[in-house]
Parts: C-alpha cells; sequence; structure tokens
C-alpha cells in the first residue's frame, strides 16, 4: 500500500466540501490536470456546488455528484463547453479516497465528479483524475455510501454539499463570473396591490344596517384622522361624554402655581446658603479675639502638663542607661576570656601572623611575578637539600639511640620517591588468572573451540551417567 502513495506526486491546492454527512478534505493535482482542476476550483469560488446533491450512489465502486439539476444530466464547465480529458502515468485509480470527473464519453468532462469507494482499473484513461480526499474525511465520505437506493442507481434521501470552501488556491489568475439567476420566477410572483379592499354590500351577509355603520366610521376616521382617537370622541355610549372634566386653562395655572412655588423654595434655599457662607468667613476672621479672650489660667495648666512630661522622660533615660551600665559590668571583658581560654589565644596568634605576611606581599603586578618565582626556587632548594639529607642517611645509617629528637617531621615527605612495579618484562601467562588482566574470549581462537568442546563433552557424559 505504500508504493502506491509514494508513485502518486505531490498535490497543489485544497479544497474543503462541507456536506450533510461532515467535512470533505480534497488536495488537487493541478499540474497534472491543469484543466480539470481550474475547472473545480473556479466553480467552488462561485458557489456552483453549494445546495447540489449527490445523485447517483453505487456501493463498492462511486459516488457521483456536482450536477446542479440533480438529474444527471446537467452541468456546465467554465470553458461554455466540454474540455478534454488529462491522463497522467502516475495517477491510477487503484484506492478509494480518489476525486475524478464524470463523463458520457470521451473529452466530454463539465462540472460533475465523483468519489471513489474502492480499486477501479476498469476507469483508467477513461475519466480525468484529479484529487484526492486526505485525512480521517475519508470516512465522512464513505457515510454517503449508507442511503436506500433505487433500481436506477439514485438515492432515495440524498445528501447535498451545503458550501464549498477553497483552504488553498493554486490558481492566483481566477476570476469568478456573475452569475445570472433566473429572474422569471421572480416576476411570476404576483405584486402586492396597493389599493384598499373594499366591501361587496350587495352579499347576503351585510345589509342596510352594515352600509349606515361603514359611512359612520369613515366620517369618524376623517374627523380624527390627526388627532388620537378615544371612546369619548365616539358617540357610543351616552354614560361617556366627549368634553373633558378640566378645562385647560385651569391646567395651565395649576403649573405655572407649581412653579412659582418651586423658584420661592429655591430662593430661600439659595439666601440659607449665603447666610452659612457668611457665618464661616466670620468665624475664620476671628481667631486671634477668640485666643485673646482665652483665660490665662488654661495656658498655665498647659505648660505645667508639657513640663511634668518632659521630666518623666529625662527620668526614664536615666533609669535606662543605668541598667546598661550595670549589664556591662556583669558581662566580662574579651581579654578576660582570651585569657581563660589558652585555644583562643594560639588561634589569635596564628591569625595575626597571617594577617602580617599578607600585608606583606606585595599587589598583583611585576612585583607579585617575581615574589612567586622566588618562592618556586627555595621550594626547589629545600627539596634537594632533604633528597640529600635522606641519601647520606642510607649511606651511612645511624643507631636509632642517636637520632636527631629535634628534626622537624613536616620536611621528611619531601625526600620520599614514588617508585611503580615494571611489568614490562612480565611474562603473561594465559592459563594463570590474573586480577589486573582483562580476559578476552574469541569464538575463532583454536583454543577457545577446544574447551568448548570439551565442556560438551563433560555434559553429555554426565547425563548419560545419570540415565
Amino acid at each position: 500500500m505504500s508504493n502506491i502513495y509514494i508513485q502518486e506526486p505531490p498535490t497543489n491546492g485544497k479544497v474543503l466540501l462541507v456536506t450533510s454527512v461532515g467535512e470533505i478534505d480534497i488536495e488537487l493535482w493541478s499540474k497534472e490536470c491543469p484543466k480539470a482542476c481550474r475547472n473545480f476550483v473556479q466553480l467552488c469560488m462561485e458557489g456552483y456546488y453549494d445546495g447540489t446533491i449527490f445523485h447517483r450512489v453505487v456501493k463498492n465502486f462511486i459516488v457521483q455528484g456536482g450536477d446542479p439539476t440533480g438529474s444527471g444530466d446537467g452541468g456546465e464547465s467554465i470553458y461554455g463547453q466540454t474540455f478534454k480529458d488529462e491522463f497522467h502515468s502516475r495517477l491510477r485509480f487503484t484506492r478509494r479516497g480518489l476525486v475524478a470527473m464524470a463523463n458520457a464519453g470521451a473529452h466530454d468532462n463539465g462540472s460533475q465528479f465523483f468519489f471513489t469507494l474502492a480499486e477501479a482499473p476498469e476507469l483508467q484513461n477513461k475519466h480525468t483524475l484529479f484529487g484526492k480526499i486526505t485525512g480521517t474525511t475519508v470516512f465522512n465520505m464513505l457515510k454517503l455510501v449508507e442511503v436506500e437506493t433505487d433500481s436506477n442507481e439514485r438515492p432515495m434521501f440524498p445528501h447535498k454539499i451545503i458550501r464549498v470552501e477553497i483552504l488553498s488556491n493554486p490558481y492566483d489568475d481566477i476570476i469568478p463570473r456573475v452569475i445570472k439567476k433566473n429572474d422569471e420566477a421572480k416576476t411570476d410572483k404576483k405584486k402586492k396591490s396597493k389599493s384598499k379592499a373594499t366591501k361587496n354590500f350587495k352579499l347576503l351577509s351585510f345589509g342596510e344596517e352594515a352600509e349606515e355603520d361603514e359611512v359612520e366610521v369613515n366620517e369618524a376616521t376623517n374627523d380624527l384622522k390627526h388627532k388620537s382617537k378615544s371612546i369619548h370622541d365616539l358617540d357610543v355610549d351616552p354614560m361617556l361624554s366627549a368634553e373633558p372634566a378640566v378645562n385647560e386653562d385651569e391646567i395651565s395655572k395649576r403649573k405655572t402655581d407649581s412653579d412659582q412655588e418651586d423658584s420661592n423654595e429655591s430662593n430661600d434655599d439659595d439666601n440659607s446658603e449665603t447666610v452659612m457662607s457668611i457665618r464661616k468667613k466670620l468665624k475664620k476672621d476671628a481667631p486671634s479675639e477668640n485666643m485673646a479672650e482665652e483665660p490665662v489660667e488654661k495656658k498655665e495648666k498647659n505648660l505645667s502638663r508639657s513640663e511634668q512630661l518632659r521630666n518623666e522622660a529625662r527620668q526614664l533615660k536615666k533609669e535606662l542607661q543605668g541598667k546598661k551600665t550595670v549589664k556591662q559590668e556583669d558581662t566580662p571583658t574579651e581579654e578576660e576570656k582570651d585569657h581563660d581560654n589558652e585555644v583562643v589565644k594560639e588561634y589569635k596568634k596564628e591569625l595575626q601572623k597571617y594577617k602580617e605576611i599578607r600585608k606583606k606581599m606585595p599587589k598583583k603586578g611585576g612585583s607579585r611575578e617575581e615574589q612567586t618565582l622566588a618562592m618556586l626556587a627555595k621550594f626547589q632548594n629545600k627539596v634537594q637539600e632533604v633528597r640529600q639529607e635522606t641519601a647520606d642517611k642510607e649511606e651511612a645509617p645511624v643507631p636509632e639511640d642517636n637520632e636527631d629528637e629535634g628534626a622537624d617531621p613536616g620536611i621528611e615527605w619531601l625526600g620520599h620517591k614514588l617508585d611503580f612495579e615494571d611489568k614490562s618484562q612480565k611474562v603473561i601467562d594465559a592459563n594463570v588468572a590474573d586480577l589486573d588482566r582483562y580476559e578476552i574470549f574469541d569464538p575463532r581462537n583454536p583454543m577457545t573451540q577446544r574447551r568448548r568442546e570439551e565442556s560438551k563433552q563433560k555434559m553429555k557424559d554426565k547425563k548419560s551417567s545419570h540415565r
């Protein structure tokens, strides 16, 4: 199956059919079949297939559609006439989900197309194969077969194309045509007459009374044409009078009185607001007078109160300072602690020593490099001296009693040597197990072959002995 897809050329262009069974994605071979693909894309752009049905269903073969009449005999191409077939060696009817042009013979292509439901080699080089259905939308296409058909392969309840969307247009120069719709259907419809309906009083259902009522209604409508209609205006009920209960003059007087009252109330409010503002200004201007009127006794009380608070604050400060001094006397000093602890003393001495050394060290630069080189030379000389001393000791061993008790044990390690075992001249025996050696088992080696055969023979002997 993979060989089929590999043989097919790449597609260029994509169209989405929205049908009553779901969406169907169609990819087009626009380079291999340019006429058929251009025809199909332009008809989709013009909405030619919108609302059309799938008028022919043959199970395990094809599903046909694209005829706007729905009969199977209609449909036109964009060229105004049928166009020629287009065949390609790499496009074959070898599987389901292929899209091809329907025709009645050679070079008789219009607008109708069909989907294949299975392999159809009998259609090869007879119908133009221009597209394929992709993805899971193939299963939506297979739902088109799930209908009942009559003897002429026409479905009883056909599925239809709702609309078409062009996802990728391979032709940028397509200009959709303006399709003229049938205006005859509109002209056949009866125009609504603007004339009003009139009653035929000659009929039995009407009489003289109806005619009189009609005259009264017409007169009333003419009189009250530009006025709001009310039941009081009609002389239907003698209990209802057309005259208003209150005259218009009284209503206007009441309105003017209410307006005057509102204006008076607003004026009163304005006056009260002005009075309040004046009072506030007077209060702001007279603070100095009020201050002068305050009694002298209150001032003296306030001053005495502030002095009391200051005195209390001073006392609190003194108490806090006294507590601090008591704590300092109780806690021992650092010098006393150091005197008691000898370890801390030694630590302090070492710390001071390294601080002095660090101060003597020069900063980064040429002098720093010279110092490091001098230190390196000093270390090398020291190593040589220690090695020479160790060599002299080995030549002339000194008894244990005459050893220098004051020798520095931290320098002895400089005279030690690192010796490695020389294994270059050692003969390796394959039969002797050695932990430091990796064993390599080569199946092609005759030694290993013999060992395998020996082990097999031993296993056979054991089995035979058990039997």
